[in-house]
């Protein structure tokens, strides 16, 4: 580190009243579970993660005898993990401090041994798919080499495939005669086709490509053996739909749904039906897709966020569900209809917050939508954050959000924008992005903005910009283009001079810069010059806050303090937060500390402490 740059304070507490001190704290503290993962021949052999230790673990639940146990136990956390179809092995990813580059690695789904490398002969990488069946295991992993897929069976380890172009694992049949891979071989990464191997011997069966501009997804095969039916998703029509793919026969069935927004499904037990999570304007919902017979039935739950969902054997379907005001909570939906809580970790639920509404801008690409937060009892204009969301390739949600709570018991409203980029509202309004990455998402922005301010729920004298990853580079690329919008911004593990990350991240990230940007910095130099926030660190005249992990691939740390350097030498006010940790944390304790840190900054940069 070249200069010494100001640390960030850390508040003892955020509010003089103990009560809302308490319950700001509780919310993120709650214990939390997600929806359990079973192995696919024992479904009483479950998996899941959770907070219940103050860090993001993962747990085993043998629903036969009711007992649950944490698996996992690392200083920085765990998240990635799944079972063997035999219910005999838990396989959780290795990395060190959140650097998300190690192996995979197992251990019995009852415990008693020490985890060890599942597949010894797979070099470490960043994780690029894995698939287990009975005999077969088939791995990806990928490095600044570029991809590398591999298969283990009796005892022998083969790499059939490798590439300088992103690719993955995708889908084995369920007899595991048959193995979906992702691949870029075209040259774009955001938008991937599908080739599907025999494994006896890994040779082509069959390819699909859709073109230029129109990605595919293999989800999963049929769960039945000896059917090659492949479900898929799919956007010839300008938003991503399903289709299933009958490999060996070569035929397809587009699944056309009478529902707005996109969908994502997955195959009941019998395969003869589809689960489907519907997504449209920020919240989804729930529906049965009958194959046969082309019926949709509503599985109903309230307004807000399905989370995860899966169908159990006997047709239960396990989902979790909150909205804005409600917590997270894991239910299941039985074939009979009724819907009960499925499973709570031990201790309080987390205290409710505010709903949120919706706002419709039209802006210079279409009508925005951005999701709405004020604080209760309030009128007239507020402090306002505009949280902007990661990806970019993701959506803000009428979800539950301890982050957005405590920023309105802050005083601020809170505004997030899916913003051109974002998912849910078609491929031409993701994918509006490429070649001008950052100043078009910054555009939908600005018009929101206008709206808050023009509508009355926006101070515009204190309005903060702030984000994380994708988020945090649009934050600091506004506080250099937008000049005068924004009285302070706040910048998690963000991309702060492009050229530089580009350089350092891992190389999956590479290759979606290259497919988003037109190519590599050399190839296009002007447009990383003027999508990058280092470029108009001359005009940042606002306090600024950025926060960051040394061990991140994603936003490496080198590229954040050439433009801390550039801030220091201009004496722009600014703060800065280092932790030992990845692209975020998964250690509660570490989230409340940051926490507090960005509302403190915000906080006095308006003028409120």
């Amino acid at each position: 580190m070249s200069t010494q740059h100001p640390a960030a304070r850390v508040p003892d507490q955020l509010f003089a009243d103990e009560a809302t001190e308490a319950r700001w704290r509780a919310r993120f503290l709650a214990p939390r579970v997600s929806v359990p993962d079973w192995s696919l021949d024992a479904p009483d052999a479950n998996i899941y993660v959770s907070n219940a230790s103050g860090v993001w673990e993962v747990y085993a639940w043998d629903r036969s005898t009711g007992e649950h146990r944490q698996v996992t136990d690392r200083p920085n956390g765990t998240l990635h993990a799944t079972t063997s179809p035999d219910g005999r092995w838990i396989w959780w990813f290795d990395d060190t401090d959140g650097d998300e580059f190690g192996s995979w690695v197992r251990e019995p789904f009852a415990g008693g041994e020490q985890a060890g490398k599942a597949v010894a002969d797979v070099p470490d990488g960043y994780p690029a798919g894995l698939e287990i069946g009975h005999e077969l295991v088939a791995v990806g992993v990928s490095t600044d080499e570029g991809s590398a897929l591999y298969a283990h069976r009796d005892g022998v380890t083969t790499r059939f495939y490798a590439s300088e172009d992103d690719a993955g694992v995708s889908a084995l049949s369920r007899d595991e005669r048959l193995l979906a891979i992702s691949h870029s071989e075209h040259g774009d990464s955001r938008h991937p086709a599908i080739r599907v191997l025999s494994c006896d011997g890994f040779g082509t069966v069959a390819d699909k490509w859709d073109g230029e501009g129109k990605g595919l997804a293999a989800l999963a095969f049929s769960p039945r053996h000896g059917d090659a039916r492949l479900l898929m998703l799919h956007e010839r029509r300008g938003r991503e739909e399903l289709m299933i793919w009958d490999v060996e026969a070569d035929t397809e069935q587009e699944i056309h749904l009478d529902l707005p927004g996109e969908v994502v499904g997955d195959w009941y037990p019998d395969a003869g039906a589809l689960l489907i999570v519907h997504f449209h304007e920020g919240r989804s919902s729930l529906h049965r897709y009958d194959l046969a017979t082309g019926t949709l039935t509503t599985l109903e739950t309230p307004p807000g966020r399905i989370g995860g969902a899966s169908v159990r054997p006997d047709g239960s379907v396990e989902y979790s569900w909150s909205n804005a005001a409600e917590p997270p909570v894991v239910r299941v939906r039985l074939p009979d209809g009724t819907d009960r809580v499925l499973v709570e970790a031990p201790g309080e639920r987390a205290p409710g917050s505010e709903p949120l509404t919706d706002a419709f801008v039209e802006g210079v690409g279409g009508r925005i939508h951005a999701l709405v937060s004020r604080p209760a009892d309030t009128d007239g204009p507020q402090p306002t954050v505009f949280l902007l969301h990661g990806g970019p390739h993701a959506a803000d949600e009428d979800r539950f959000s301890a982050y957005r709570a405590v920023w309105l018991d802050a005083g601020f409203a809170v505004v997030e924008v899916n913003y051109r980029g974002s998912t849910g509202y078609g491929s031409a309004w993701r994918d509006a992005i490429e070649g001008r990455p950052g100043l078009t998402e910054l555009e939908d922005v600005a018009a929101v903005h206008d709206w808050a301010v023009r509508s009355g729920l926006a101070d515009p004298q204190r309005c903060v910009v702030s984000g994380a990853s994708w988020g945090g580079y649009l934050t600091l690329l506004a506080l250099g283009t937008q000049a005068g919008r924004w009285a302070a911004g706040v910048a998690g593990v963000p991309v702060a001079d492009y050229v530089a990350a580009y350089e350092d991240e891992m190389e999956q990230l590479r290759a979606f810069d290259r497919a988003l940007f037109g190519g590599a910095p050399d190839d296009v130099p002007a447009v990383y010059r003027e999508c990058s926030p280092i470029t108009y660190v001359e005009n940042v005249d606002v306090p600024v806050l950025v926060l960051a992990g040394d061990n991140d691939p994603r936003c490496p740390i080198r590229q954040i303090e050439n433009y801390l350097d550039r801030l220091a030498a201009r004496g722009v006010p600014y703060e800065f937060y280092r932790y030992d940790a990845g692209h975020g944390s998964l250690v509660i304790a570490e989230t409340i500390k940051q926490t507090a840190i960005e509302v403190h900054f915000a906080l006095r940069a308006v003028g409120l402490r």
